[in-house]
């Protein structure tokens, strides 16, 4: 596997660092989870199969669990010794946390040239926002796209999907393996300080026309991502279900509009977004007037960018999914996430196993390493 002879050490919490070392521990990476005595608090957060919290179990597979106190002195020693031998650190506590612990880039590389340490945090180690605590719903908010997530009522809505924590998760992978591979040219390591905000703000360039072009912030629902655009935007059915037009190129409504019998409204989907409520109100009343079953049948065929809104256990059940591996299910019965990176050659292997709190303390000790 591609990342076979890597060693992370993984001091994080919660989800961006966690995630990010668990894609490292599926592609063949030794990832040692450094656990506080109280446990990571995934471990006990949502709901529970045969014994171990779901959210757990999809971000801790594959991993070694150490439980050290960090403000234990003779611990701390020996969390150093197994640093000086890894080629990852990962942390994602507020920026000043490892500094106090001793546990700084300076100190350790000092110790280690050849690590890659990074560094995970809500707005980054440098600016006046560095030391404010937050989650991803306040960096969502911070960021603008709370207000971009706006209802039907106008008013924002909490955010369904933690981006700002797996946008930190995805560029901490890739800054970390760019380093590792930059490493097999100088021999050095380096630090990353990933910002959980400017994660996810690199993730706006196709929000930011009226912001940079025009110095001002969108009206949500006249924008062409947001429900401006006819065929770019989210319609009810008859059965109170849901289905969503997907895709703006003007073939598509061209295609559409001919098949509803209306093909010269097709016209005012080349209009801008915002100017085209003709044909969004013929689609908002073609919409409701079958199932979103006999939509799926009347779709079939069709050259449309169209899918319905499935519930979340509905998508994660869809035989897409099954066959892509990316929803699969071990002898126990847990149901798990796949790996989204596929390789030709030396795929992921998963091991679905989770470590108990702890439970490879021992076994360092056994084996002669000072931990």
């Amino acid at each position: 596997m591609k990342l076979q002879g890597i060693r992370v050490v993984d001091l994080s919490l919660f989800l961006p660092g966690p995630h990010l070392t668990m894609m490292m521990a599926d592609h063949g990476a030794e990832v040692i989870k450094v656990e506080p005595p109280s446990g990571e608090p995934t471990r006990n957060i949502g709901l529970r199969k045969n014994g171990e919290a779901v959210w757990f179990r999809n971000t801790h597979r594959g991993k070694k669990s150490l439980c050290l106190n960090l403000k234990d002195e003779e611990q701390k020693a020996q969390l150093l010794a197994l640093i000086d031998e890894a080629d990852v650190f990962v942390e994602g506590f507020r920026p000043g946390a490892m500094a106090r612990l001793g546990l700084d880039y300076a100190t350790l590389s000092a110790r280690n040239p050849r690590l890659v340490y990074c560094s995970i945090s809500a707005f980054g180690q440098s600016g006046p926002k560095s030391q404010k605590p937050a989650h991803d719903l306040s960096i969502q908010a911070e960021s603008g796209t709370v207000f971009l997530n706006e209802g039907a009522d106008g008013e924002p809505c909490s955010p369904a999907m933690p981006v700002a924590d797996m946008a930190a998760s995805l560029m901490g992978l890739s800054g970390i393996l760019m380093a590792l591979l930059r490493r097999n040219e100088t021999g050095c390591g380096d630090y990353l300080d990933i910002s959980m905000q400017d994660s996810l703000v690199a993730w706006l360039p196709n929000a930011l026309g009226p912001v940079f072009a025009e110095n001002r912030s969108p009206v949500v629902k006249q924008e062409r991502s947001w429900g401006g655009n006819a065929m770019y935007r989210i319609y009810r059915t008859a059965d109170g279900r849901h289905l969503t037009l997907g895709g703006s190129e003007i073939k598509f409504a061209k295609n559409l509009f001919s098949r509803l019998g209306r093909p010269e409204l097709a016209a005012a989907c080349e209009r801008p977004p915002g100017d085209q409520e003709e044909a969004i109100e013929f689609l908002k009343k073609e919409f409701a007037g079958r199932t979103l079953a006999q939509w799926s049948d009347w779709f079939e065929g069709l050259d449309v960018c169209w899918s319905p809104v499935r519930l979340l256990d509905e998508a994660l059940k869809e035989e897409h999914l099954r066959v892509r591996e990316m929803v699969f299910e071990d002898d126990a019965g847990n149901r798990h996430l796949g790996v989204p990176i596929k390789f030709l050659h030396e795929p992921a292997q998963v091991n679905t196993c989770l470590p108990k709190l702890g439970e490879h303390n021992q076994s360092f000790l056994a084996s002669g390493q000072e931990i």
